[in-house]
């Protein structure tokens, strides 16, 4: 009958150590919750900072263009002053080459020139004229050069057409 007490009450000592028992494991796992939660965390703040360096970047690049986008007018009438022979001596020569190297050195490039392919993502075709010797549509005159910052298409080109006889 003793024994019989004694599983159904077991001493002090027997019962600190089954606490101990159960608690341990509880503790272990708390503590494996707690270092996935601070791995999860550190991963959230490498892909935050990931994301802000590339925001930075972005954000960077949007401000250049729109900066070389007002400055696009400009570098029209320079073109036409050129093209008229305005520009062959004096100061203002000195300030169009500054102003196209500063547009060069932020990575603005000019396109659309006579003779080349007419390309309808880049090109705007303002005239269209038919015409026996071009077998595909071909820039015959350009109105407007067109400008590209990197990949980035600040104005496409305006330019007059010569397409193939139908």
């Amino acid at each position: 009958m003793q024994e019989e007490a004694d599983k159904e009450n077991p001493p002090a000592a027997d019962l600190a150590e089954e606490t101990t028992e159960a608690t341990e494991p509880d503790a272990i796992d708390r503590e494996l919750a707690i270092f996935q939660d601070l791995q999860r965390l550190q991963a959230d703040f490498v892909n935050y900072r990931a994301r802000v360096e590339r925001d930075r970047g972005v954000e960077r690049q949007l401000a250049v263009a729109e900066t070389l986008r007002a400055f696009l007018p400009v570098l029209d009438d320079l073109a036409r002053a050129q093209a008229h022979g305005d520009l062959n001596e004096g100061p203002m020569v000195a300030i169009a080459q500054k102003l196209r190297a500063a547009g060069e050195k932020l990575g603005l490039t000019v396109f659309g020139e006579k003779g080349e392919k007419f390309d309808p993502e880049i090109h705007e075709a303002l005239v269209r004229n038919v015409s026996t010797e071009v077998s595909e549509p071909t820039i015959a005159d350009v109105i407007e050069h067109g400008y590209k910052v990197g990949d980035r298409l600040l104005r496409p080109a305006k330019v007059a057409v010569f397409v193939a006889e139908e």
